[in-house]
């Protein structure tokens, strides 16, 4: 018997234990690409048996950590899922079949799987089996955990965050290609925490040669190192670049022009996890960024945190690119000598300039961290 869809109002608990789905999802930001974060709670006459969460793509689904942690206490529960269970088999078998095998009896999902091989297919399949459905909790709350992963699966390319760090005055350096701590540690925590949710980040030649970084991820707990891609056109990157020998399982990817010595895209290609990428150069010298973003998409890339310098910032944002704006503002004036955050970017008045929605202010020590989507 094929049940009803169950939509509208949803009571107290069943919110209460998709907010402890969504805790369980959180632990595979940054993971599980080119798949979403996905957490699943079982519950049975109120009370919690088991939980689990999708952990990297190729591995069991959060349904069938939880399931295989409830064992027979599985039948006659409900379980809470953050995204529609799959049902199609890819390299996992389809987790909608695994929960009626287990007498899984009510399903109450948080958003449905914008995947065009799932999308309502998965819901569908469960109500066939006379399993209660019920979808839509704290569903607003469980888009926003997969942001990456919904702009990954309908377009393509990866979600793209813009993160600067600077002054009241919008510099990012006191000196033009000189290196000066503008943010306080608070401000330096966050974004390592935030390297660590990522699947891979993006400087251009500017920053390295200033800065000469090594876009790696520093936290309490070790954190994982994003997949390193720098813009570098002419490859003017110096052998001696920390970035090209770091101790590190994650991969730089250099991307240059055309135009770019042969001699040394062997040589830097031949480094331990360096990959040399050519793409076209655009009429005005620059990197073709939209075929750099598809390139990035087909490597299983969800999420890219662009980190600059100010040169990279404004070919994102000129050509509408950049999905969600991180800045990190310190409470000092730099002066007119540093880099701006922007480059030759003008716009003719308030309608016209790229403007943040949902945007919240995180005071982090005496710094403040401005996040908001480009509207």
């Amino acid at each position: 018997m094929k049940l009803p869809e169950l939509v509208g109002e949803h009571d107290k608990t069943d919110k209460e234990f998709m907010a402890l789905a969504l805790a369980e999802a959180k632990k595979g930001l940054g993971r599980t690409a080119p798949n979403p974060c996905v957490g699943a709670v079982i519950v049975r006459d109120g009370r919690e048996i088991s939980r689990g969460y999708h952990q990297k793509a190729g591995t069991p689904h959060a349904e069938i950590h939880a399931l295989k942690r409830a064992g027979d206490n599985a039948c006659g529960a409900t379980i809470y899922v953050t995204l529609e269970p799959c049902n199609h088999t890819g390299r996992t078998p389809p987790c909608s079949h695994a929960l009626a095998a287990a007498g899984i009896e009510r399903v109450v999902v948080g958003m449905t799987d914008p995947n065009p091989l799932v999308s309502g297919s998965g819901n569908q399949y469960l109500r066939e089996q006379g399993i209660e459905v019920l979808t839509g909790v704290l569903e607003k709350e469980c888009q926003e955990i997969n942001r990456p992963f919904i702009k990954h699966i309908t377009t393509g390319t990866p979600f793209v965050v813009m993160k600067a760090g600077m002054s009241l005055d919008g510099k990012l350096s006191y000196q033009k290609g000189v290196p000066g701590k503008m943010t306080g540690k608070e401000s330096f925590a966050r974004l390592h925490v935030l390297r660590d949710s990522f699947d891979a980040i993006l400087v251009g030649r500017g920053t390295l040669l200033a800065d000469n970084p090594s876009l790696t991820t520093r936290t309490p707990e070790g954190g994982r190192d994003p997949v390193r891609v720098i813009l570098d056109s002419s490859l003017q990157i110096p052998r001696q670049s920390k970035i090209l020998h770091l101790d590190s399982t994650s991969q730089t990817i250099i991307v240059c022009g055309q135009t770019a010595d042969l001699k040394k895209v062997k040589q830097l290609s031949e480094l331990k996890n360096v990959q040399v990428y050519t793409v076209a150069q655009q009429q005005d010298g620059g990197l073709d960024l939209e075929r750099i973003l598809r390139y990035l998409g087909k490597l299983g890339i969800c999420s890219l945190l662009v980190e600059g310098g100010a040169e990279i910032h404004t070919s994102f944002l000129k050509r509408g690119l950049v999905d969600r704006v991180i800045l990190f503002m310190a409470p000092l004036f730099a002066g007119t000598a540093g880099t701006a955050l922007l480059d030759n970017f003008s716009v003719a008045d308030r309608q016209a300039a790229p403007m943040l929605c949902n945007v919240n202010y995180t005071p982090l020590g005496d710094d403040i961290m401005i996040q908001g989507d480009i509207a």
